[in-house]
């Protein structure tokens, strides 16, 4: 059987690779045949002329012998497809012009969508390297009640996770992970890296056996201490290590982890990498306790890890969730007794859900995700402007080709065979706009990537077949889109009329359909142009929403100790040589500790107010404490009353510095300056509040009922930080380094300085707006000029149609202002069809991206009414060019014509 099929196969290839010579054996062989048939009737005494011929009359028709024995082998169908794109090359090669223009306007649509699909792709679809039973894999989500909003989140303690493994029967695998930046390495040498702190059975998830060595084992990570073990990437053993095979054994510094080398990760391994690949894995409880010690596996207070599960066979995911939430509810039981905490944890709602392991697709994706997706769709609907135009260029090349049409057709080609021929042309044209589109893709393919997935890795446009497949599937819908009515068109001409007229019978119909498709570009068009000022909107609003601290002029430094052991006489001391060294060098107008540091970290502490019996009901509470020159460094307005300066030390009475929105808060319709607050319990020390400070944005970018106030750190109870703000003259990247260097000069041993922009923290919320803008005002842009461009062409096109009747009427009296406003109309009132249609979908859909805008109405009626103007403007413009051509018709000529 299978020795059958492969000859077969064999036969098959050889009939098409070796067609010629096959040919020639099938000719040898008649002739053969004829010439013995021939012989036959010779020797019965027939003479040679009269038996050749009765010979040619027993063997049949020449070329149905052929025909049949070329059917035989069963590769006809390939056939004729080749001689199809033969043909059509030839006859696209005749019409450089049409064929440049059509590849030129897919490869837009196509590059656009091809270049969107691989960051799409990353983000919602593709499944991590090596992960195994993937459609069974799952992040945990938490989820509880807390002051009336329901609140969830990813991170939680490592108590928690120990909870899950634990008691969860619906599990088969449960492991735990945490991507973090960190210092590694030592001296000089050392740098910041993304590191992947993991549980053993989180290795389990993937099948990534080691390139060199082994990965830690479940007893290597057994709490509290674990073992100071790492296992390298293969780029970053490549990269740092020369990919020395001798690596293993040696010593590498994982932020406060002293750890020994046991082995390399398969080259591309990054399991679970929201934010890029990792450099290097770590056990999680060996890297816990590093960095804070015993109890970490105790508390709860400490959210950390996220938790990877993996269902067991049989079980559906409702069932799954059922059982998580009443282990999750058994864990927040366990927590409120292991804390004391009096609230009843049942009123707080606490569950649990599954949710892909992919960001993008999960319950709390971020905003770039799903305007990302939004941007997809958007490629898409220039893609289809981009073929509506290609349709209507087809359309019109139709009518010099009817004649054509028609002489093949009386010349019996088949109609099925011509529609065969006309499809193929438009495929041909296609694959070749999905080259260019690739093209395209590649070359801004990285900067897209960079925009979206600016830590992540993705994989190049070229050498990915995902996309490659998925480019090519494209090209061929869209090839077929284009060509699918103007090809049933052709082949369905009137083969008697066409050759008599030319084909004006359809004339009208072809226009009518031409006409429609101009529509349906502007309406999309009025769709992406609206969708772009509603994002550049959003966006100017976001960039002039002022923070409460001057983001361009603040520069973030961190210090790590990386395991040195201060004392809080010591601690005191670098924190005083730190402020001393920053401000030293050039450039560093002030200086002051920060408790916390904007869009990286909060600090919160409960607090009192006379007269109010909860203060949680009334918002949330960012805390923030600083040095005496905190004000001047952040460039916080003090709206009322004074900071705190050097002079509320320790031992000065208390003092604090509230928001705007918290004083309006608490003390409504009084003066807050002068009132007390009690921090942690009712019967604290009061601290008075002394000024009133703008409301700031300390984690949220815009949240309402969200405050912040201030202590002076010398006050603050855990005061102790090396954490810093530092407000320079000029520009914040070129003093990165000189600050870092300075600060670095006051640090002892192995302790590490970081150095970054606070725009660097903040740019991120901004990035959502940013691409949108960005991407719907490039598509939109390019819609416009498509759709346009498509107008210009079907106006070019009537007036050609019409060119005698326009002379009749300037021979009756029309004047040249009147032809110019019969073809401008027309062309306007295509475009406002187009433009009501348009702005009847934008307001339809306007409330699904409407939580993607900042303080922007998504109905707004001055940017539809902008976008209408602009685009009937534009289609004025473009029918304006042919119509002035309509103008110059001679009416002599024309009566003359025929």
């Amino acid at each position: 059987m299978f020795a059958r099929l492969l000859s077969e196969l064999r036969y098959r290839w050889r009939a098409l690779v070796a067609r010629d010579r096959m040919e020639d054996e099938l000719e040898d062989e008649l002739a053969f045949h004829l010439e013995q048939e021939q012989k036959k009737l010779e020797a019965r005494g027939m003479p040679p002329d009269a038996a050749r011929r009765a010979a040619r009359l027993a063997f049949g028709g020449y070329e149905a012998i052929r025909e049949a024995t070329r059917d035989a082998r069963g590769v006809r169908l390939v056939e004729q497809t080749w001689t199809d794109v033969v043909h059509a090359l030839r006859t696209l090669r005749t019409r450089p012009a049409f064929a440049l223009g059509v590849v030129g306007t897919l490869a837009l649509g196509l590059g656009a969508n091809a270049a969107m699909f691989g960051i799409v792709d990353r983000l919602m679809f593709r499944t991590p390297a090596g992960l195994r039973d993937a459609d069974r894999v799952h992040r945990v989500h938490q989820h509880w009640r807390q002051n009336g909003e329901m609140q969830s989140s990813r991170s939680m303690a490592f108590p928690r996770y120990r909870d899950v493994a634990r008691d969860a029967r619906s599990f088969d695998l449960v492991g735990a992970f945490q991507v973090r930046r960190v210092a590694l390495g030592q001296g000089d040498d050392t740098r910041e890296g993304r590191v992947a702190v993991v549980s053993a059975g989180y290795l389990d998830f993937f099948d990534a056996p080691p390139a060199l060595g082994r990965w830690f084992t479940a007893g290597e990570d057994e709490p509290p201490l674990g073992a100071p073990v790492a296992v390298l990437s293969d780029a970053y053993w490549r990269v740092r290590y020369g990919a020395r095979p001798d690596v293993l054994g040696e010593t590498i510094q994982v932020d406060r982890l002293q750890a020994t080398i046991i082995g390399v990760a398969p080259p591309g391994f990054a399991g679970i990498n929201d934010d890029g690949a990792p450099l290097v894995f770590v056990p999680m409880s060996a890297f816990a306790h590093a960095l804070r010690g015993s109890g970490y596996d105790t508390s709860y207070n400490w959210s950390w890890l996220q938790i990877l599960v993996r269902r067991a066979p049989g079980v559906s995911v409702a069932e799954a969730n059922a059982e998580l939430t009443r282990v999750l509810q058994a864990s927040w039981q366990a927590e409120a007794e292991r804390h004391s905490r009096s609230e009843p944890v049942d009123l707080a709602a606490i569950g649990g859900t599954l949710g892909p392991v992919l960001l993008g697709r999960g319950p709390d994706a971020s905003r770039d995700a799903r305007v990302a997706f939004w941007i997809s769709g958007v490629a898409l609907i220039v893609l289809l402007i981009a073929c509506a135009n290609v349709a209507n260029l087809f359309l019109s090349r139709a009518v010099s080709r009817q004649r054509e049409v028609a002489m093949r057709l009386a010349l019996g080609v088949g109609r099925g065979r011509l529609t065969r021929q006309l499809l193929m042309e438009s495929l041909v044209l296609g694959v070749a706009g999905g080259a260019g589109g690739l093209l395209l893709a590649w070359l801004g393919g990285g900067a897209l990537r960079a925009l979206l997935l600016p830590d992540a890795d993705a994989a190049a446009v070229l050498t990915d077949a995902r996309t490659l497949v998925y480019a090519l599937a494209l090209a061929i819908a869209a090839g077929t889109l284009t060509a699918v009515v103007p090809a049933m068109m052709a082949a369905r001409i009137d083969v008697a009329g066409a050759l008599k007229s030319g084909g004006r019978g359809a004339t009208r119909r072809r226009s009518r359909l031409q006409a429609a498709l101009v529509v349906v570009q502007a309406a999309l068009s009025v769709v992406l142009l609206v969708g772009a000022a509603l994002f550049v909107g959003s966006l100017q609003r976001a960039e002039a929403h002022r923070l409460g601290y001057d983001v361009e002029r603040l520069l973030v430094a961190g210090v790590n100790l990386r395991g040195e052991r201060l004392d809080d006489d010591a601690q005191r001391q670098l924190v005083t040589r730190m402020l001393e060294a920053a401000v030293r060098v050039p450039g560093v107008t002030h200086a002051t500790m920060a408790a916390s540091v904007p869009f990286w970290s909060t600090e919160a502490r409960g607090f009192h107010v006379d007269g109010v019996d909860d203060v949680e009901r009334l918002g949330r509470f960012a805390m923030q404490a600083g040095t005496g020159d905190y004000f001047a460094a952040t460039g916080t307005r003090i709206l009322r009353g004074r900071p705190f300066t050097d002079a509320d030390r320790e031992g000065a009475p208390l003092v604090i510095v509230v928001s705007e929105g918290m004083a309006r808060a608490l003390w409504p319709g009084q003066d807050a300056i002068g009132k007390c607050v009690r921090l942690s319990t009712p019967d604290a020390p009061c601290r008075t509040v002394i000024g009133i400070a703008e409301e700031a944005a300390l984690m949220w970018f815009d949240a309402p009922r969200r405050y912040a106030y201030y202590l002076p750190v010398a006050q603050y109870p855990d005061g102790l930080s090396t954490e810093m703000l530092l407000r320079v003259a000029s520009d914040t990247g070129a003093a990165v380094a000189a600050v870092r260097a300075g600060l670095q000069a006051a640090l002892p041993g192995a302790a590490y300085a970081t150095v970054m922009p606070l725009q660097d923290l903040v740019a991120p919320e901004l990035l959502g707006w940013r691409l949108g803008a960005t991407m719907f005002v490039a598509f939109g842009v390019l819609a416009l000029a498509v759709a346009a461009l498509g107008l210009h062409s079907v106006v070019s096109y009537e007036v050609a149609q019409r060119g005698q009747e326009f002379g009749v009427r300037m021979a009756l009296g029309a004047t040249r202002g009147r032809i110019l406003w019969l073809v401008v109309g027309r062309g306007a009132r295509l475009a406002a069809l187009g433009v009501a249609i348009g702005v009847g979908l934008a307001v339809a859909g306007s409330g699904e991206i409407e939580a993607l805008l900042f303080h922007q109405s998504p109905r707004d009626p001055a940017v539809i009414a902008g976008v209408a103007l602009a685009l009937l403007g534009i289609a004025t413009l473009a029918s304006a060019v042919p119509a002035m051509g309509a103008t110059r018709v001679e009416p002599g000529m024309a009566l003359r014509a025929d």
